[in-house]
């Protein structure tokens, strides 16, 4: 596949909104993730809409929510910004609280169209990988960079592990599910975190999900 100059735009667009954001507490240039995904993404059979939703797909949580999704539409089309709005758990300034924005996020992968699952895991493989590195390197007090802790990120991504379905991302799915199988060994001693720390929805974390779906 070749990727043509509006890949090269959306690169260039990418770097330019990303530009000074860092990932949490550490020096690494945010940019660093958002070329990671774009390149798992293709790795595991992405089309060039796909690809560019790839490199977008931090833009309208990070990076200006509703009106940045409308700015994406105008300059890379309304397939790209249905992708990049299925890999968004919220847009709304302040985020609603961590666990009912993941939960209400797990359900609506269950139904994602597979463009966006694929995105979608492409960027969850990129950060799992970046925690079992970390790991490596600061053990136990890695997890203080998370909302939730420990149980919280474990939780989470083994609850996306399970809520991913579809033959055509079956590979990249087990490949999350090896890293995250290893994260599991070195720092829970093999254990699936099952439940989150409150395994309720609320009406609000509903109230997402049912937006995710419409």
């Amino acid at each position: 596949m070749k990727l043509s100059r509006q890949f090269e735009k959306a690169l260039i667009y990418a770097t330019r909104i990303h530009g000074g954001q860092r990932r949490k507490k550490t020096r690494i240039p945010y940019i660093a993730h958002i070329l990671g995904v774009a390149a798992i993404a293709l790795e595991y059979g992405a089309n060039e809409t796909e690809a560019i939703a790839a490199l977008l797909h931090d833009a309208v949580e990070d990076c200006g929510g509703a009106r940045r999704l409308r700015d994406i539409e105008r300059k890379f089309g309304k397939k790209v910004a249905k992708i990049v709005e299925g890999c968004t758990d919220t847009d709304q300034t302040p985020k609603p609280p961590w666990l009912e924005r993941k939960q209400a996020y797990v359900a609506h992968v269950r139904h994602a169209s597979m463009p966006t699952k694929l995105v979608s895991a492409s960027d969850k493989l990129h950060n799992v990988r970046a925690i079992l590195m970390d790991y490596r390197q600061e053990g136990e007090k890695l997890w203080s960079r998370f909302n939730r802790g420990k149980r919280g990120a474990l939780w989470y991504y083994r609850a996306l592990v399970d809520a991913f379905r579809g033959k055509r991302i079956q590979p990249l799915v087990q490949e999350i599910d090896r890293t995250l199988t290893e994260l599991e060994l070195l720092s829970n001693k093999g254990s699936h975190v099952d439940k989150p720390p409150s395994v309720q929805m609320n009406h609000s974390a509903a109230g997402v999900a049912a937006k995710h779906r419409r």
